[in-house]
């Protein structure tokens, strides 16, 4: 499965799909130019303990970095992980 994104500049979802079906998402907001807030994670119970969450955090690490953008993670589960890797202050707003 590969993580997917949706990104309007206004809303974003990056999330992973199978046969039609969300199996596992996080969506965030933006909050001016420069900066997304993380604000829920799902992801589907036949999954969980697999790792999908910290897979989608790791993905809007990479697009916040590729955009020179900082990532504010209000979602409790996004938090905590952004509290476990210290490599991600650099983006942490």
């Amino acid at each position: 499965m590969n993580i997917q994104q949706y990104d309007d500049n206004k809303k974003g979802e990056f999330f992973l799909e199978s046969e039609g079906k969300k199996l596992a998402s996080m969506t965030d907001s933006y909050a001016g130019p420069d900066k997304i807030i993380i604000d829920n994670t799902e992801v589907d119970d036949t999954l969980k303990g697999q790792g999908l969450g910290y897979k989608l955090v790791e993905a809007s690490v990479k697009f916040a970095r590729l955009k020179n953008i900082k990532i504010m993670p209000l979602c409790p589960f996004a938090n905590a992980v952004f509290n476990k890797k210290s490599d991600y202050n650099d983006i942490r707003f």
